[in-house]
């Protein structure tokens, strides 16, 4: 970006990608982007116009059906819980039974992206984490439990207990072992993705770190259509230009960006060429380096 004239203003933008900056030259073509489309149409972002024009058209055709919406219309999406200390706060089975947690201050958790399944977590699946012993039962100590058992205290008085509690999260809160936000989303999503972010059900009742974001639905919408809508080309290619690509062919997507993710009807779906969508994604993958 050749930025003199700071301070003057502009009514477009010249755009020439171009695979190497060595190529660059100074009378090579650009398009010329209008500043009113990139602010409004585009969220002031270039991204889109790595694309052809029929592609673009048919991104924001469907954006202004009306039975077209953002994800944000459909569901409230935040991160998950910031628990100050996971190694503290995240017991495996074992552990939990030789401190004799009692079960109600024990909840399943999803700690990373890696652990999820491609579509729904299960019971089945927290089960085998279980059986693994892995460290998966979040120790959940809400502020209204005036009188903890023994054997609680006994845990949060350990060593591990005497570090956790020096964090930055854990100094800083009161009590210091009871973690704020912790809640039961209908579905998680990724956030850093290689592919394309993925959103899972939440059958099994599990929380989550901020390592997901916890996507609970509203507005009276279906949760499996969504679930259908989320799994087409339109909004992985959606995922493509509302999220930001970083280094090493990464695509995150922030929870406002996630917000933005337009959800198309099933007619709308029906309407729409796969493989120009594809190609579209495979575009936009390519220009972030992912391979």
């Amino acid at each position: 970006m050749f930025a003199t004239g700071f301070g003057g203003s502009a009514s477009s933008i010249e755009f020439a990608p171009i695979e190497n900056f060595g190529e660059y030259r100074e009378d090579m073509p650009a398009e010329a982007v209008p500043v009113h489309e990139w602010r409004r149409m585009w969220n002031r972002r270039l991204r889109p116009y790595l694309l052809n024009d029929a592609q673009r058209s048919t991104y924001q055709n469907t954006v202004r059906r009306s039975d077209s919406s953002r994800l944000g219309f459909a569901a409230s999406v935040g991160i998950g819980y910031v628990s100050g200390d996971n190694d503290f706060f995240h017991l495996r089975p074992s552990e939990a039974a030789r401190w004799a947690i009692p079960d109600q201050f024990l909840h399943p958790t999803v700690r990373n992206a890696r652990i999820l399944p491609s579509r729904t977590l299960s019971h089945q699946t927290v089960e085998e984490w279980r059986q693994a012993d892995e460290p998966m039962l979040l120790l959940r100590l809400p502020k209204s439990v005036k009188q903890l058992p023994a054997s609680v205290a006994a845990y949060l008085s350990s060593e591990k207990g005497q570090l956790a509690r020096q964090s930055y999260k854990c100094r800083n809160r009161r009590p210091w072992y009871s973690i704020p936000d912790v809640r039961v989303p209908a579905f998680f999503l990724t956030y850093m993705s290689g592919v394309s972010p993925s959103l899972v059900r939440n059958a099994a009742a599990a929380t989550c770190t901020n390592a997901l974001h916890a996507v609970h639905l509203r507005n009276g919408i279906d949760g499996e259509r969504l679930m259908d809508a989320w799994h087409s080309a339109f909004v992985e290619l959606s995922c493509e230009l509302e999220g930001h690509a970083l280094g090493g062919g990464m695509l995150k997507l922030e929870p406002r960006e996630a917000s933005r993710v337009v959800i198309p009807s099933a007619s709308a779906l029906d309407e729409l060429n796969e493989t120009d969508l594809r190609d579209a994604v495979g575009t936009l993958r390519r220009w972030r380096h992912y391979v």
